[in-house]
C-alpha cells in the first residue's frame, strides 16, 4: 500500500521541482506502485463569452497541445531525476478548463494492460484483504461494478489509513 506520507513526499518534491510558470493550481501526483502520474492546472484559455463549445474545446486542446511539446526536454530531465529518487515511472497530465491530456504512461501488465486508476482500484481490494491478487481483484471488481464503488472503495481507503495510523502508534519491535 501506498502511504499517504509517501504521495506527500512525492507531491512536494514535484511542487519545488516542477517550474512556478507550470503551476497555475498547486501540483497534484497519484502515486502506485508502478507509475507517479503528475498533474498539472494549466492556464485556461481567454476567448470571448461567445465563443462556441468546440472552439472552445479545440482552443484547449491547442494549449495542452502546445505545452507538451513545449516542456518536453525539461519535463523528461525531471522525470528522469524523479525516476530515481522514487523508483517508479514518471507520466505527466494537464488539465485546460475541463479538457484533461495524459502523456507516455504506463499500462502495467496484470491479465491485461490497466492504466494507473484501474491499478489503484486493485492494488486497494489487496491490501485490504479483499481479494488475494490482482487477478481475484479484477474478478471481483467485474461481478460487483455498479453505481456506488467509488463511495466504497473511498471509505475503505480512509478506513486502510485509520489502521496504519493506529499500527503508526503502536509498540515497536
Amino acid at each position: 500500500m501506498i502511504t499517504k506520507e509517501a504521495t506527500e513526499r512525492v507531491r512536494g518534491w514535484f511542487t519545488g521541482r516542477v517550474p512556478d510558470e507550470w503551476q497555475h493550481a498547486p501540483v497534484d501526483a497519484v502515486v502506485d506502485r508502478e507509475e507517479i502520474s503528475v498533474r498539472l492546472t494549466l492556464a485556461d484559455v481567454d476567448l470571448p463569452q461567445e465563443t462556441s463549445a468546440a472552439e472552445l474545446d479545440e482552443a484547449r486542446a491547442g494549449r495542452a497541445k502546445a505545452f507538451r511539446e513545449d516542456t518536453r526536454s525539461r519535463r523528461m530531465e525531471i522525470a528522469r531525476e524523479a525516476e530515481r529518487r522514487f523508483d517508479r515511472k514518471v507520466s505527466w497530465q494537464v488539465s485546460v478548463g475541463d479538457r484533461t491530456e495524459l502523456f507516455t504512461h504506463v499500462a502495467a501488465p496484470v491479465m491485461t494492460r490497466l492504466r494507473q486508476p484501474q491499478r489503484q482500484v486493485l492494488d486497494t481490494l489487496v491490501d485490504a484483504g479483499v481479494a488475494r491478487s490482482r487477478s481475484e481483484a479484477l474478478g471481483w471488481c467485474v461481478r460487483l461494478v455498479g453505481q456506488h464503488e467509488d463511495d466504497w472503495l473511498t471509505a475503505l481507503r480512509e478506513a486502510m489509513t485509520g489502521v496504519a495510523d493506529v499500527r503508526a502508534q503502536g509498540p515497536t519491535a
